[in-house]
Formats: structure tokens, sequence, C-alpha cells
């Protein structure tokens, strides 16, 4: 039986003081999506004391990739899935988890670039993910016709929705799991539903089990 699971994910490096703000503000989160990389103006980079952090107390991790600025051609969908496992190598994060590549809204992506990323992955010791707006932007359509040339990225990828966005809430206070889904085949595991919290700098998220089990 599939089961929900609360979490948050954030630019900033998880210190005590930030795991204890969204601790007392919002409840305890069972995974924290975070960057493997350092990215100028946009993202820190994840390092072993976060990862112990987290683990300590224990809250999962979800990785996330973001080191680039379009999605196109399978070369490149290529490039981005070695440069992504290589720093979850890097980090020691368990094989077999899903290191979710962040395609913005407003990226240029094309079918080659998703196909690329997959096949890349699916190859080695970790999963492919898309964090993606499934409304806005290029990639449901470039994922729908991806699909419809590769049947493996349907079966292997996972899709992290980041809409609605009803707002950020406390864990208990979580809506009921309704991402918003392409129109194709697709493993929509995970949804942000709440972006850019007042309190503290995270967004919040709703996990399937299915996808938690995974998690490092």
């Amino acid at each position: 039986m599939v089961t929900y699971h609360w979490g948050v994910d954030s630019s900033q490096k998880v210190t005590t003081d930030l795991y204890n703000c969204v601790l007392n503000n919002y409840g305890k989160p069972e995974f924290w999506g975070r960057y493997l990389t350092r990215v100028e103006g946009a993202s820190d980079g994840l390092d072993r004391e976060e990862i112990e952090l987290l683990h300590n107390s224990g809250t999962k991790i979800l990785p996330i990739y973001n080191d680039f600025k379009r999605a196109v051609g399978e070369n490149e969908g290529r490039m981005v899935a070695m440069f992504a496992s290589y720093h979850a190598k890097r980090l020691g994060i368990r094989k077999g988890t899903p290191i979710f590549a962040n395609v913005e809204r407003f990226f240029e992506v094309d079918s080659n670039w998703i196909r690329g990323y997959v096949n890349y992955l699916y190859n080695t010791d970790f999963k492919p993910g898309f964090y993606h707006d499934p409304t806005e932007g290029n990639f449901a359509n470039a994922y729908c016709q991806a699909v419809s040339d590769d049947e493996l990225v349907a079966n292997q990828a996972i899709l992290w929705s980041a809409e609605p966005a009803p707002g950020v809430t406390k864990a208990q206070l979580a809506p009921k799991f309704d991402p918003t889904k392409v129109s194709c085949k697709g493993n929509v595991w995970i949804w942000q539903y709440g972006r850019d919290s007042k309190v503290c700098p995270i967004d919040t998220n709703i996990a399937d089990s299915r996808l938690f089990e995974m998690l490092y």
C-alpha cells in the first residue's frame, strides 16, 4: 500500500539552526532535498557534515543536480547525468538513490536530453529523476515525446511535480497528495506543494512511499 511522507528542500546548507527552524515551525522532515554542488547564486553544495546531521536526525536525503542551464541534446543529457553521478559517488550516496535533475520552467528542453539523462543513469548506480513544472515551459511535451520514443524513460524516470502550489504548510496540515501530472505515462512520486517559506528558507513536499524507500 502506498503511504505518503512529508519533507522539505532547500538551496541553503542544512545547519542545526535551519533544521531546528523547520522542526519547531513545521514539523519533523522525513526527507530533505539538497543540491549536490555549489552553483553561484543558486545553491550551496551538499557536504558530508550535512549528511551526518540529517542522518543523525532521522531524515533521509533527496539529491538534486542543478549545474546546467539548458536541457537540449542527448550528449548534453548524458554529460549532466555523468556529472550528477560523479558528485553523488563523491559524497558516498547509496547505490539505487534517484538523482533529480532540476529542470526549471524557463529552460530550453527536448526529448533527446531527457533520454540521454535516463539512459546514462540507467547504466550507473543511480536512478533518474526530474524536478519540473508540468504546466509551464517545455518539459511536459519533451518528456512525453521521450516516453513515446523510448519506453525505458517511463519505466525508470521519477517525476517531481512543482504544481499546483497551494502554499507552505506544517507537516500535519499538508494537502492530500494531488500533483499535476504529465499527460503520458509517468511516475509522479513527489510533489513540491509549497515554495519559499517566509519563516525558514525551505520549500515543502510530499513523497510517495515508493520514492521515499529509495532515498538516502
